[in-house]
C-alpha cells in the first residue's frame, strides 16, 4: 500500500503493509527518535503528534495517518533543546530515552491547555512513563517551562 502523508512539514510517499504500526513506518523511514517501549500503547516512548495531537504510533496502524500530517521531536529543535535546559535544571532528566514522547506531550498540552493546573497536568502526561526520575521534578519543570513561553523569557 502507499501512505502518502506529511511528516515534519515534508511530504512523503512510503511503502507500508496493511498490518504495519506506525512506530515501524516511522522508524523505517529514518525517524529513530520514535522508540518502541511497551507495544502496548502504556509507556509513551512512541508518542507523535498527529494533526497536532498526541498519539502513540506503536498503536496505531500506518493506513490510518493517510493525508494527515505527523511531526517527530526533529520538527521542534528549537522547543525541545529549551524543554531539555528546564528539565535538566530541575534534576528531571536522566537517561532521556523518554524525552522524545514526553516532550511532544508537553508541546501538545501546551497548544490545548492555556493555564493548566497541576492536576491537569499529570492527567495530560498520563501514559507518559519515566523509568529513572520522579514526576515532581517533571512537574516543577513543565511549570517553568511553560512560564517562561508564556512570558516570552527564553
Amino acid at each position: 500500500m502507499l501512505l502518502t502523508t506529511t511528516i515534519n512539514n515534508r511530504k512523503k510517499e512510503l511503502l507500508i503493509k496493511d498490518d504495519e504500526y506506525l512506530v515501524d513506518t516511522l522508524r523505517n523511514a529514518g525517524y529513530l527518535s520514535v522508540k518502541r517501549g511497551c507495544d502496548t500503547g502504556a509507556c509513551g516512548l512512541c508518542t507523535v503528534l498527529l494533526n497536532g495531537s498526541p498519539i502513540l504510533s506503536c498503536s496505531t496502524l500506518s493506513a490510518r495517518v493517510q493525508g494527515k500530517e505527523i511531526s517527530t521531536i526533529e520538527n521542534f529543535p528549537k522547543e525541545a533543546k529549551l524543554f531539555a535546559s528546564f528539565m535538566t535544571q530541575e534534576g528531571a532528566e536522566q537517561c532521556g530515552f523518554c524525552s522524545p514522547g514526553f516532550t511532544l506531550t508537553v508541546i501538545a498540552m501546551m497548544n490545548e491547555l492555556k493555564n493548566p493546573t497541576d492536576d491537569e497536568i499529570m492527567h495530560y502526561l498520563n501514559g507518559n512513563l519515566c523509568r529513572c526520575s520522579g514526576y515532581v521534578s517533571q512537574l516543577r519543570a513543565i511549570k517553568n517551562f511553560m512560564e517562561a513561553i508564556k512570558n516570552e523569557n527564553c
